[in-house]
């Protein structure tokens, strides 16, 4: 695992550019999350900041999705529910004139939170988890565009739990689709 780790910060060194290079590109969003354990597809919001220069760079992303589980069968199990997610990921996408097609991945937290009714608990974790996918940014003027973005996201877990660096994938995994405006700094 630390070997991956080391070979994952030399290939992000190389990739991304001096920040003097490096443009700045802010995207609040907004889409749906559907499939894996989304029951129903629901509204997700949240915005996302990238140090991009002319290949790679690196993306801090925030989302988050209320009502996430809904309404277990039109009963009232699920009084409440949400997920948040708080991701760190390296950007590739090389810029043809104003459009730029990426591909996303990194790591980060997923936190699901659960407030039951009657005789179940209220759970609520955040856990590592990642996300892989893709999109395009189109600047529509020098420094204002819009995006499309489609990505998986899975939570992953340590099923010894005894504070070792082994981690698998876990049961829990949705897809989020977004689009936003981006403001280019």
């Amino acid at each position: 695992m630390k070997r991956m780790l080391l070979v994952i910060g030399l290939v992000i060194g190389l990739l991304v550019p001096a920040s003097a290079y490096a443009d700045i590109i802010f995207t609040p969003f907004g889409g749906t999350t559907f499939n894996g354990d989304a029951p129903v597809k629901k509204l997700s919001i949240g915005g996302s900041l990238t140090f991009m220069g002319t290949i790679a760079g690196l993306e801090v992303e925030f989302g988050y999705t209320p009502d996430f589980f809904g309404e277990q069968a039109g009963t009232a199990l699920i009084a409440d529910s949400n997920v948040t997610t708080f991701m760190g990921n390296i950007v590739i996408g090389p810029g043809v004139g104003p459009v730029r097609p990426y591909v996303v991945g990194g790591i980060g937290l997923i936190r699901p939170r659960v407030n039951a009714s009657g005789l179940f608990t209220n759970v609520s974790a955040s856990q590592f988890g990642l996300d892989v996918g893709g999109g395009i940014l189109v600047l529509a003027r020098p420094n204002v565009g819009i995006r499309g973005d489609l990505r998986y996201f899975r939570r992953l877990t340590d099923p010894s739990n005894d504070n070792d660096l082994d981690v698998f994938l876990s049961n829990f995994d949705f897809w989020r689709f977004t689009a936003g405006l981006s403001f280019k700094f």
